[in-house]
C-alpha cells in the first residue's frame, strides 16, 4: 500500500520533470522546434496571449519555423513581439507568413547551452531536495510507530534516488542534442 505522502512527493517530482523537459525545449539547439517560439507573448487584440494562440506556429525544415497567423491584421503585431523576445532570430515577414530562421550554432554557443542544461537540472535537483524535506518532516511528525516510520523514510529515499537519475538522464539526452553538430 502506498503512503500519501509518497505519492504526493511523485506527483510533485512529475510537475518539476515536466517543467525541466518545457525549459529544455526551449533551447535552441540548431534544429528548429516550434516550442522555441509557440509561448512568445503577443499584444493582439488588445491583451498579451501565446504566440500559438493567434498563429500556426510549424516547422518547414530543420531551420525553418513558419508563423501562420490566424489573421492577418496581427502580422505586425507577431513580428514585434519576436524581435522583442530576444531569441537570437531575426524575423522575416513576407506580408502572408513569418520565417524564422535558425542560425548555424556556433561551438561558443554549444558550450554555453550546456552551461545551462546543466543550470536547469541542478535547478530541479534542488526542487526535489526541497520536496523530500518537507515530506520527510511530514513523515517524522505524523508518524508514531517507528518501524512505519522507518519504512516511510526509506521508500522516500527510493523515490528521490528515482527522480535524481531521471533528471540525469534527461540532462544527459539533453546535452547530447545541443553538441550533435
Amino acid at each position: 500500500m502506498a503512503d500519501a505522502r509518497i505519492e504526493n512527493f511523485n506527483a510533485e517530482v512529475e510537475k518539476v520533470l515536466t517543467y525541466l523537459h518545457g525549459e529544455f525545449a526551449k533551447l535552441q539547439t540548431g534544429r528548429a522546434n516550434a516550442a522555441l517560439v509557440e509561448n512568445v507573448p503577443v499584444d493582439a487584440y488588445g491583451q498579451s496571449q501565446p504566440l500559438k494562440a493567434v498563429a500556426g506556429v510549424s516547422v518547414q525544415d530543420a531551420k525553418t519555423i513558419v508563423v501562420q497567423p490566424w489573421d492577418a491584421s496581427t502580422l505586425g503585431d507577431i513580428e514585434t513581439a519576436l524581435v522583442k523576445a530576444d531569441i537570437g532570430i531575426n524575423p522575416v515577414n513576407d506580408g502572408t507568413v513569418i520565417r524564422l530562421n535558425l542560425p548555424p550554432m556556433t561551438t561558443e554557443r554549444r558550450e554555453q547551452l550546456v552551461k545551462l542544461v546543466h543550470q536547469l537540472a541542478e535547478e530541479g535537483r534542488i526542487s526535489v531536495r526541497q520536496q523530500r524535506q518537507t515530506v520527510h518532516d511530514k513523515i517524522k511528525d505524523e508518524e508514531k510507530d517507528e518501524d512505519v516510520r522507518y519504512t516511510m523514510l526509506e521508500e522516500l529515499e527510493k523515490a528521490v534516488k528515482a527522480a535524481n537519475e531521471k533528471i540525469d538522464e534527461t540532462k544527459k539526452q539533453k546535452e547530447e542534442e545541443v553538441m550533435t553538430v
